[in-house]
């Protein structure tokens, strides 16, 4: 923290002029303090990868501006290349090196991007303002909660981000709705996900140890519940049962994007399946013989979903949206952590008509994910293994015989506006 008082020490008095002169009545709060926790707004370094993605390229070729897209998914990439074997398993409420808020909110921009086709981005900087603000505004209003127990200042910083500021956890039944999903909805609208919920918790208590304002080693207890809320606990009198609800930076991301993707899959029809199978099943890549009995409605559903896609439309309320599924995918394989993103990308970009990708993303699947397939010892894993198979001659087979023709509808679900949230 030395170094922190160094670069604070060094700030011209000229700063108190500035927007955070409302705080200057609370000597324990560091009006300049943005500065130290946010870095520069410069671009980020340009990150190569060695995935041939299909999202972007074919929304341009179906005429869509994906400018916006591309620069989020950029700085998106440029924070999670700060990943390494270490930093993946910090825990968020004391990761340093990535900045995680950031990154959920490139997310979303490029979401938003992706959906909204607005020509304007996602202010990102904004909402990271809205953040710093919520320290602040904790900071200023219970100065002697951070003079007291540690007990007493959780539980002062909980009442004012659940009660105060009214922050809740989505109370959705089945789904999660989409707007409880993405960083800047949750900060505006007050109600996300557990995983958002705690990354909102963390970037409080990071500014707060910056500030020299924590002095003993915090943790945030990540509910499994449906119901609970993210909650800090002093580490040092803890229990062992503790340490499985402590979320790393590898994992808040990881949930993050299988949010979505479990979001915004377009099968939604059979919950007992896992979402390849969901999709398998759609591509008739799945033995029904071998599959869960599905009751009448399931097998109605299953038709309609077969039903759109013929249609081209992928982006009804209840039933998915493509261009999400797809931009999560190829996120999570951006952050190698399962061999199966692999796969589940794949069969999606089957259900586009990009066979020639399609194979070489479920070739790249079998070759990492050998290990896991020998594995396989399960039920729904063997399910999985059959379907992959299948899927493979299949594809092999339209190599021969198509030559990678594309089925029309591809520019439709692609060019298909509809609401962002």
């Amino acid at each position: 923290m030395a170094a922190i008082a160094a670069i604070l020490s060094s700030i011209p008095s000229s700063s108190s002029s500035s927007k955070f002169s409302k705080y200057q009545s609370h000597p324990s709060v560091p009006p300049p303090c943005r500065v130290v926790c946010r870095g520069g707004s410069q671009p980020p370094p340009p990150v190569t990868t060695d995935f041939q993605f299909a999202l972007h390229d074919a929304l341009d070729s179906s005429g869509i501006n994906t400018t916006h897209a591309r620069e989020a998914r950029q700085n998106f990439m440029s924070q999670i290349k700060r990943l390494s074997s270490i930093e993946r398993e910090i825990s968020i409420s004391i990761n340093r090196r990535v900045d995680l808020a950031k990154t959920a909110l490139y997310i979303a921009a490029e979401d938003d991007s992706l959906i909204s086709h607005s020509s304007v981005a996602l202010p990102v900087d904004a909402f990271i303002e809205r953040l710093d603000d919520l320290s602040m505004g904790f900071c200023t209003n219970n100065s002697s909660a951070l003079k007291s127990s540690p007990e007493m200042l959780l539980d002062s910083l909980e009442k004012f981000l659940y009660v105060k500021k009214g922050f809740r956890r989505s109370t959705m039944k089945s789904r999660l709705e989409p707007r409880a999903l993405y960083l800047h909805s949750v900060l505006t609208h007050r109600s996300g996900s557990a995983v958002m919920l705690a990354l909102i918790y963390s970037e409080i208590l990071k500014t707060l140890r910056l500030w020299s304002l924590l002095d003993f080693d915090c943790e945030i207890f990540f509910p499994h519940d449906n119901h609970g809320l993210p909650r800090g606990y002093h580490k040092q009198k803890s229990k062992e049962s503790d340490h499985q609800h402590i979320l790393t930076s590898l994992t808040l991301l990881e949930k993050i994007l299988r949010n979505l993707k479990e979001a915004f899959w377009p099968f939604q029809h059979d919950h007992t399946k896992s979402l390849f199978l969901q999709a398998a099943h759609a591509a008739d890549c799945v033995d029904i013989s071998k599959t869960f009995e599905g009751s009448g409605a399931q097998l109605a559903s299953a038709k309609a979903a077969q039903h759109r896609l013929d249609r081209g439309v992928w982006t009804s309320v209840h039933f998915g949206d493509m261009r999400r599924a797809l931009s999560a995918c190829e996120r999570l394989i951006l952050l190698e952590s399962d061999p199966k993103e692999l796969r589940d990308y794949s069969v999606l970009l089957y259900h586009c008509g990009f066979y020639e990708q399609s194979l070489q993303y479920l070739k790249l699947y079998q070759e990492k994910g050998s290990s896991l397939q020998k594995q396989a010892s399960n039920k729904l894993s063997s399910l999985e293994e059959d379907a992959v198979e299948k899927l493979m001659i299949r594809l092999n087979l339209i190599s021969m015989e198509e030559g990678w023709s594309k089925p029309s509808h591809v520019r439709n679900f692609l060019g298909n506006n509809s609401e962002p949230w």
